[in-house]
């Protein structure tokens, strides 16, 4: 507005004063200024526009920023609840394998664990020797340890893998038996219950001793395929039949499971220093084991079911009755 007032009033004045000659000279310098005038408000045009431009990017690289910003946000509450607010009570447990010592099958260390091939029946799967080749080749982060007395949960220990995703078929195959002797959890169980009423915890395989699961236990021409750390763990070259656990043979190539005989398979052994060149008695549960002069018949404490899961961190505790899957 300014601008234009200002032309008008030149020209105004230009029209009073233009007299002859000289109106003709007022009216070039006029014109002239009125040029400049106009080249100086489209300069300014120019770079208000230029300037707005600058704006209008500026705005939408921010916009940009603040979607990025709201997106990573709303991804990490997403994460925050999927961890803060996972409930450790949740998941699926999958029944594995089942040992009874005493049902004249024997389950030692040559005897299924590598193969994953199905041993037994659903419908007996709690009662008498048990493995679902199904479950087997199942990944899993999760293994609980039940000891059980006819389906009722009599004592329990649940351990996180070191190594996520591998399946019992994965870990117990021959690629993991040679050279075999892994620790394949840390920091002990994460969850460990036992019945008030529980009998024969002092020597239990399972439930005596503390430390990590131990799979595949190969020393000199023996192997133990479950023991715990906080037991006996025989050297690799040394022949001493003292290792002590689930799915045991005394007389076999553990690296590529392959028996030597049918005289030293065992189904469990029980804790106990029994070194094989001072003790001729080894304690066993149950009657499933070969003929071997050293390896003595026991009491039945009950069976051990092996159970896995992808997410569950938790297991139903003494009482709970067992079926081949458990929701939580």
């Amino acid at each position: 507005m300014k601008f234009s007032l200002l032309v008008l009033a030149l020209l105004g004045c230009g029209a009073l004063a233009g007299k002859g000659g000289g109106k003709n000279k007022q009216m070039k310098v006029l014109q002239t200024e009125l040029s400049a005038v106009k080249d100086g408000l489209k300069t300014i045009g120019q770079e208000e526009e230029r300037r707005h431009a600058e704006l209008l990017e500026k705005i939408e690289a921010l916009q940009g920023e603040l979607g990025k910003i709201g997106a990573g946000q709303s991804k990490l509450g997403e994460l925050v609840t999927s961890k803060c607010g996972k409930n450790k009570n949740s998941g699926t447990w999958n029944l594995g394998m089942n040992i009874n010592p005493a049902d004249g099958h024997i389950f030692g260390y040559t005897n299924g664990w590598a193969t994953g091939v199905d041993v037994g029946s659903a419908d007996e799967a709690l009662t008498k020797d048990y493995l679902s080749a199904n479950v087997w080749v199942k990944p899993a982060n999760y293994i609980a340890i039940v000891r059980h007395q006819e389906g009722v949960v009599d004592a329990v220990k649940v351990f996180k893998f070191k190594t996520s995703a591998d399946s019992l078929r994965t870990r117990f195959g021959l690629p993991n038996m040679n050279p075999g002797r892994q620790i394949v959890t840390s920091g002990g169980p994460i969850q460990e219950s036992v019945s008030a009423t529980a009998a024969n915890l002092a020597d239990d395989p399972i439930f005596s001793v503390g430390g990590d699961l131990a799979f595949n236990w190969a020393y000199s021409d023996n192997g133990c395929r479950i023991a715990l750390t906080g037991g006996h763990l025989s050297a690799a070259d040394v022949n001493d039949d003292n290792t002590h656990g689930l799915g045991n043979d005394f007389h076999v190539n553990p690296l590529t499971n392959t028996p030597h005989s049918t005289t030293w398979p065992h189904d469990i052994s029980n804790i106990q220093d029994c070194p094989l060149a001072t003790c001729r008695d080894v304690r066993l549960q149950g009657t499933d084991h070969g003929s071997g002069p050293h390896l003595k018949s026991g009491p039945v404490y009950g069976n051990y079911a092996i159970y896995v899961s992808w997410d569950a961190e938790s297991f139903p505790g003494p009482g709970a009755s067992l079926s081949t899957e458990i929701g939580l």
